[in-house]
């Protein structure tokens, strides 16, 4: 997956300096979508790649052991899409309503044995029975498709020739339908639970260009859970997963390509 990622942006980049290299050419050059900018609404839609991984803050007994941390995120990469609707403030402000579908997978992995030392319980962990941890109990694969959206505040420089450099800033409502919130089973069965509804802060940098019939838009935004998306294993399941983990946040980083 890596790999063909790496091939699309750099395919992105070869197709943005050959779209720049005409925007900029003098002669004979017009000013393109000249209107546009001052329609009051306007419409479009975007595509975009994902890095992904987890922020972990661990539980000072459960998380880790001396200076090892007993519990890793390994990043991902995925794809998204969505549509743009934007509202013109004035000549260097407007609104952005940017609804769009995301798809990630992730790992969390688990190196939780050495936490069988408080099999008699402590005092915020009952006793249980040690059971020992497969490669399946280990590695909790997360399947996640967000209905990701943001309200963003796009503030936006002059007009250069038929470029127009900005940045963006704003606060994301994200659903996460695959979850498990509302399940029974957590990790003692292999089902690792989130949280459904989430909040986030984003923040986009990018430049647009026009040409005679769209605007092009390659972005970069970054999104940060601001949440705890943890949901507790039951009292009755040892503290191997869940437990080990005090918070645990998203964080997104997209190449977004926007047309308008």
């Amino acid at each position: 997956m890596n790999k063909f990622l790496l091939r699309a942006l750099v395919l992105a980049s070869v197709n943005i300096a050959v779209f720049a290299d005409a925007q900029f050419r003098t002669r004979n050059r017009m000013d393109k979508l000249e209107d546009f900018d001052e329609q009051k609404f306007s419409w479009g839609f975007y595509l975009n790649g994902n890095r992904l991984d987890y922020r972990i803050v661990l539980h000072p007994r459960y998380g880790s052991e001396g200076n090892q941390n007993l519990v890793k995120s390994r990043e991902s990469y995925s794809f998204g899409a969505g549509l743009i609707a934007k509202w013109r403030l004035n000549d260097y402000l407007d609104l952005r309503l940017e609804p769009g579908l995301q798809f990630a997978q992730r790992q969390l992995i688990f190196n939780t044995q050495s936490n069988d030392q408080y099999a008699a319980g402590t005092l915020t962990n009952p006793p249980f029975i040690p059971i020992p941890l497969t490669e399946k109990d280990r590695i909790r694969e997360i399947k996640s498709t967000l209905v990701d959206v943001p309200v963003l505040l796009e503030l936006h420089g002059q007009r250069w020739y038929n470029s127009r450099p900005y940045i963006a800033a704003g606060v994301n409502y994200i659903v996460n339908l695959q979850s498990n919130s509302d399940s029974e089973d957590d990790n003692m069965q292999q089902v690792f639970r989130s949280t459904t509804h989430n909040f986030a802060w984003s923040a986009e940098m990018g430049i647009q260009f026009y040409f005679n019939k769209f605007k092009l838009t390659p972005a970069i935004r970054g999104t940060f859970f601001m949440n705890n998306e943890k949901v507790a294993d039951n009292a009755t399941t040892p503290p191997y997963w869940a437990t080990a983990m005090s918070t645990l946040q998203t964080r997104a980083v997209m190449f977004v390509l926007k047309f308008e």
